[in-house]
């Protein structure tokens, strides 16, 4: 690799690994993504890098090579790059294995693409990896991306995953040792407005010290994607995996520990859930958003923070997104994309108070009517948590507050069309918990705080002594 802090062109991309006598290889792309072969062969000297290339962009070929497991039914998917990776790699081994160049390194890259259709009216995507050896006779290790094309014009996205492909192979032999450095480098010679990138994974022999979750939230962090999620078991997944055709019941929070509130806000908002008529438990979706910002710790990402966070509320079987939205109607749009049936936010009631004030919107041509008619989309509606006046001993709820004139006949007209709802069936002993209060103990050695989190939370506090716990005096 050429030592420069320069962004080398595709060309000389392309050309250092085409010089590099010891990277040989196979190209597998079907659907829409069939540049990235093209580029080695015009840089020069691919002989010494490709073995094969092959485009099957006919379904029924697709089928024949890469349909034999039964989770590859697919065109556009994970699963069939999985296969196309395999197939071709243990081909080229087969083929290749006892006649190879000593020093000889494999590698197999596949990419399944939908780009733009004739119409306009698909969801322009793909997944592209890369099994590779990084010494002679290793085990492979393997990386993985998804992302969505932003180009409105087939021609262009065509260009957009020849760049993209030919820094994925790069950046797997030359910069495999520096994660965020492999992230910021598959968007050279590219923007953000071209293509995002959603979801990677890498993993293998020398790839185990990577943790995706971490490789996941850089993506966000870098201006990469706009959000990332995790499942319930920790795993990193495409949103649209998770989302598409689904009804999502999404709570934002810091999480910092998980309260009793906490749990009470879930609970008694998936209650409110289940009394809509068309509420199908089979598939609804839960899940826990944590925006970037609560990840920021004095300008600098706290890393072991933000793992804990995550892995209390996979312990609790909650799925976890991370965005960068810090308004909600963003978050509407984001997941809207996905063809979401009901989404239902949870918020508290001074969380609402903030959406319903109009200097958040100054940004926009229509201010807040502009904002409030994003938020509040068909499929939409709002769940509102009380809070308690611990003067009066009163519930705090939507029908408290009060706005300036202009913005009241917007609130009333939430209210009275049910776009806003109060959520009734909460556990009033909890609204005087207050998580400062609890890391405040928590920082001072005091002990009170344990009454206030589940015990199950509390126990791993104590055990991998999260949120600077060093133990009570």
């Amino acid at each position: 690799m050429p030592e420069t802090n320069e962004t080398l062109t595709i060309h000389r991309k392309a050309l250092d690994i085409n010089l590099n006598p010891t990277i040989y290889g196979s190209f597998a792309e079907i659907g829409g993504g069939q540049e990235v072969a093209r580029n080695f062969f015009q840089a020069g000297g691919a002989s010494g890098t490709i073995a094969k290339t092959i485009s099957a962009y006919d379904k029924r070929y697709s089928d024949a090579l890469y349909s034999g497991h039964e989770k590859a039914k697919r065109y556009v998917s994970r699963e069939r790059l999985e296969v196309m990776l395999e197939a071709e790699y243990d081909e080229l081994l087969s083929f290749l294995n006892e006649t190879k160049i000593p020093g000889t390194k494999f590698f197999s890259f596949a990419d399944t693409v939908s780009t733009l259709n004739f119409k306009k009216d698909n969801i322009s995507h793909g997944w592209l990896g890369v099994r590779f050896q990084l010494k002679e006779n290793a085990e492979p290790n393997c990386v993985i991306i998804h992302v969505r094309l932003h180009e409105n014009d087939n021609l262009l996205q065509q260009n957009t995953l020849g760049v993209l492909g030919v820094n994925l192979l790069y950046a797997c032999y030359y910069l495999w040792e520096r994660p965020n450095s492999f992230l910021q480098s598959l968007l050279d010679n590219l923007s953000i407005d071209r293509v995002e990138i959603t979801m990677v994974n890498m993993n293998g022999a020398e790839l185990s010290y990577v943790d995706n979750r971490l490789l996941a939230v850089q993506l966000v962090k870098n201006g990469m994607t706009n959000a990332i999620m995790f499942d319930r078991n920790g795993q990193v997944q495409e949103p649209d995996d998770m989302l598409y055709k689904k009804n999502a019941i999404v709570f934002r929070g810091s999480f910092r520990p998980v309260t009793y509130v906490s749990v009470d806000m879930l609970k008694s908002s998936f209650s409110l859930f289940k009394k809509d008529e068309d509420y199908d438990k089979n598939n609804t979706i839960p899940i826990c958003e944590i925006t970037l910002n609560n990840l920021l710790s004095e300008g600098d990402f706290d890393e072991h923070d933000f793992l804990d966070r995550v892995d209390l509320l996979n312990e609790m079987g909650q799925n976890v997104m991370v965005s960068n939205f810090k308004e909600f109607y963003k978050l509407v749009s984001f997941l809207n994309q996905f063809r979401v049936i009901k989404l239902r936010l949870v918020v508290g009631i001074q969380t609402l108070e903030k959406v319903l004030n109009g200097k958040y919107y100054t940004n926009l041509k229509g201010g807040i009517l502009e904002a409030l008619g994003a938020l509040f989309h068909e499929n939409m509606k709002m769940y509102v948590y009380p809070a308690l006046d611990e003067k009066t001993d009163e519930l705090i709820t939507t029908k408290s507050l009060s706005f300036p004139k202009s913005t009241q006949y917007l609130y009333d007209h939430l209210l009275a069309n049910r776009f806003i709802l109060d959520i009734k069936n909460m556990n009033k002993n909890y609204l005087r918990i207050h998580s400062e209060e609890i890391l405040e103990q928590i920082h001072h050695h005091g002990n009170e705080w344990e009454s206030m989190v589940p015990i199950f939370i509390a126990k791993r506090i104590k055990e991998r002594k999260l949120f600077e716990y060093q133990g009570e005096d």
